[in-house]
C-alpha cells in the first residue's frame, strides 16, 4: 500500500489509548492498531526508503512491523515508576547499518497527537561512542563548525538541541576550548516540528525526507566521527 498520509484516525487512536492505556483495551483494540497506526507506519517506511539511499546508502528502512524501522509500543516498565503498559506515540527510527542500537547516528520521526517531530543526530550515547564525537570535534574543529553551521542545517532545524549537557568540561577535555559548549553535550541531535494536519498530508513523506537531506552535512560529520560509512 502506497503511503497516504497519518490520518484523523492514527492520532484518534493514541487519544483513546491515553484514556485506556490497559492490556484488556488495547488487546480488544489491536486489529484498530494495526489498521490505522501500523500499516500508515510500514507504508511511510518503505515510501522513504529509496529517498534515504539518496542520502547515504547506509541508513535503513525496514518495513517490517516487528523488529524493523517502527519502534514497539510497549512500554519498558522495569525500571519506571510510571507502570502504563503502552507509549502513547508512535516512533520510526532509521538506524546505520553498522549500528546495532540506538547509540549510532540516525533519523527519527515522532507523532502523536500533542506533537509531531523529526530529525537525526545521535541521542545519549554511550561512553565510548561519546568519547569519539569529542574527540573528532576537538581533532576537527574547523569541519565540525561547518558541519554544525551548514546553511540546510541551520535552516530547516535551528542549533542543536542542548540534550542536559554538563556544567563543566568534560573530563580530559580542555575547558577553554573554542568548542566547549558543543563538548559538554551528552547529546548530538538536531530536530523540527510539523502540524497533525501536515502530517496527514501524502507529501508528508516528501517533507521529512527533505529535512534528513537538511541534516546530512552534521549526519556525515557525526556517522565518520564513530568510524562508520557515510
Amino acid at each position: 500500500m502506497s503511503f497516504q498520509g497519518f490520518d484523523k484516525s492514527f492520532f484518534a487512536f493514541f487519544r483513546d489509548l491515553a484514556k485506556n492505556n490497559d492490556r484488556a483495551w488495547f488487546e480488544a483494540n489491536k486489529p484498530r492498531y494495526k489498521e490505522v497506526v501500523v500499516a500508515p507506519c510500514v507504508a511511510f517506511i518503505e515510501a522513504i526508503g529509496p529517498r534515504l539511499k539518496k542520502i547515504s546508502p547506509h541508513f535503513v528502512a525496514d518495513p517490517r512491523s516487528n523488529g524493523g524501522s517502527m519502534f514497539r509500543i510497549y512500554r519498558d516498565t522495569r525500571f519506571s515508576k510510571e507502570k502504563t503498559p503502552y507509549k502513547t506515540h508512535a516512533g520510526i527510527h532509521f538506524r546505520h547499518a553498522a549500528g546495532k542500537d540506538a547509540h549510532a547516528p540516525g533519523f527519527y520521526l515522532h507523532l502523536e497527537p500533542a506533537q509531531v517531530f523529526f530529525g537525526g543526530g545521535v541521542w545519549m550515547p554511550d561512553n565510548p561512542t561519546l568519547g569519539k564525537i569529542r574527540d573528532a570535534i576537538v581533532a576537527k574543529a574547523p569541519a565540525w563548525k561547518k558541519a554544525r553551521t551548514a546553511p540546510s542545517v541551520v535552516e530547516t532545524f535551528g542549533d542543536l538541541g542542548d540534550g542536559d549537557p554538563l556544567i563543566r568540561a568534560p573530563k580530559g577535555y580542555p575547558c577553554d576550548h573554542p568548542m566547549i559548549e558543543d563538548l559538554r553535550k551528552k547529546s548530538f541531535f538536531v530536530t523540527t516540528t510539523a502540524t497533525v494536519s501536515q502530517a496527514g498530508d501524502p507529501k508528508f513523506v516528501d517533507h521529512v525526507a527533505g529535512a534528513y537531506a537538511d541534516a546530512k552535512p552534521l549526519m556525515k560529520f557525526l556517522t565518520e566521527a564513530v568510524g562508520a560509512a557515510f
